[in-house]
């Protein structure tokens, strides 16, 4: 075929295809390739990248149980390690997320970019099926690529930020010790509370959610490669699961261990389900930060004004001078797609029918989609809302000074129906409550600032 031509034809089982001439890609893809045009949705490249990990990580498997030649397989890996240090990797897979349910596409996508790129090492004619694919199946390649990405971005993406925002989260509170704030319940005026107890409670519920996700690792590193088809493992040496594993951990650095039931990691997703759950619970916790930080910076005349972000940018097309909370209000838009992708990932483990879950890919991106977001959620509120964020003293000393749930305090003194008259006739009057109470009990205005004291009453 002349180098002008704009296609060369390529063969699979079902015939001849024309395929774009210096694609790498064979006839499967190309069949995908025009089958799926259902989204613009493209496999992340660390899914791409894991996908190629497990492809080398099986050819040392093979190698080890003589299923390939030292030379196939050390030319499998060369393509494959050549093929992680290109800078446009995602050109050479064109698929749509939206495909055949056990990603058998992406799959064999991979499988024929490896073989053109193998066989060029040394000019020895590798096979996409025959050798990439050796002692493997889609069933099991997908369902491993979906928990190895999940892993390594748990690891490399969103324990690192979960971590960083909580620092930022204790540095911060470090120095608002002493700022005492009017707390709320039900939206409500409630006993006080210092700066640094709230933003603590931020940073304990993060560690909650932290702790549970690193609960989930385990789990994510029982793989069932070698189970082939269906989880029998027919076509792969009774040995490969094991040396796939170390040969896999040896490439990554993580502790990958053959599955102890290869049917329930092809058959299930429950082991995503549980992780989707636990990034939902993440969402969670930053939306809930995202909103404390909106309300607290709300104003700055007519809002709560206790503390005031960065401004970023301006606010309003229409309204000169208006500065929003975009950071907050950008974390609280990505949490909410985080939880909506955990229901996606729900519905979508329910799709396994008998041996096989019939939405793998959908799987892989939504859950790599989620912990990206997470992960960059929590970098950008700890750098440009909360490490930077100043504090409105006077206006929340001034909540504080009216508070009329202060009395509170005198509920053992003089009983909760004489303390809700003072609390009430204080909000009233719009008085301090310490003025009330000195009119309406017979306690010293001394005692009164004493057990009133705002400080000692967060204590």
């Amino acid at each position: 075929m002349s180098k002008a031509s704009a296609t060369r034809t390529e063969y699979d089982s079902m015939g001849a295809i024309a395929v774009p001439s210096e694609a790498r890609w064979g006839a499967q893809t190309e069949r995908a390739r025009q089958n799926f045009q259902l989204s613009s949705l493209r496999f992340p490249v660390l899914f791409l990248t894991t996908l190629a990990h497990i492809k080398a990580a099986a050819a040392k498997a093979n190698q080890h149980c003589q299923v390939l030649t030292p030379e196939a397989a050390q030319d499998i890996i060369a393509a494959v390690d050549e093929l992680l240090s290109e800078p446009n990797l995602q050109q050479h897979f064109p698929l749509d997320v939206m495909q055949t349910g056990s990603g058998t596409s992406t799959n064999m996508n991979m499988n024929e970019v490896l073989a053109t790129m193998a066989s060029a090492v040394h000019g020895n004619p590798v096979h996409p099926n025959d050798q990439v694919n050796a002692s493997q199946s889609s069933n099991d390649v997908i369902p491993t690529t979906l928990l190895v990405s999940s892993a390594l971005a748990i690891q490399q993406m969103l324990l690192p930020a979960l971590q960083h925002l909580q620092k930022v989260l204790a540095d911060k509170a470090s120095s608002l010790t002493e700022v005492v704030k009017t707390g709320r319940t039900h939206l409500m005026d409630a006993m006080p509370l210092t700066m640094a107890q709230e933003l603590t409670t931020w940073q304990a519920q993060l560690a909650e959610v932290e702790q549970a996700l690193r609960e989930q690792l385990p789990r994510l590193y029982q793989l069932p490669q070698g189970g082939t088809a269906i989880g029998t493992g027919i076509n792969a040496p009774a040995a490969f699961s094991e040396q796939f594993c170390l040969a896999l951990s040896e490439r990554v650095a993580l502790p990958f261990q053959p599955a102890s039931n290869r049917f329930a990691g092809i058959a299930g997703q429950q082991t995503n389900h549980l992780l989707a759950g636990c990034l939902s619970a993440i969402a969670a916790t930053l939306l809930k930060i995202a909103n404390d930080l909106r309300w607290m910076n709300s104003g700055p005349l007519a809002g709560l004004a206790e503390i005031t972000l960065p401004a970023l940018q301006p606010g309003s097309s229409i309204m000169p001078g208006k500065v929003n909370p975009v950071i907050p209000e950008a974390v609280a838009m990505l949490c909410v797609q985080v939880q909506g992708h955990c229901h996606s990932v729900g519905l979508a483990a329910q799709s396994g029918n008998f041996q096989l879950n019939v939405m793998l890919p959908l799987i892989g991106y939504l859950q790599l989609q989620s912990i990206e977001l997470l992960a960059n959620g929590c970098n950008s509120l700890a750098d440009q809302a909360i490490a930077e964020f100043t504090v409105q003293h006077d206006s929340i000393a001034a909540n504080v000074a009216r508070n009329p749930i202060l009395v509170t305090a005198l509920n053992s003194k003089i009983g909760y129906d004489k303390a809700a008259q003072i609390a009430k006739a204080a909000y009233q009057q719009q008085r301090p409550i310490i003025a009330v109470a000195a009119e309406m009990t017979d306690i010293s205005e001394t005692e009164l600032k004493q057990l009133l004291e705002p400080k000692r009453l967060t204590e």
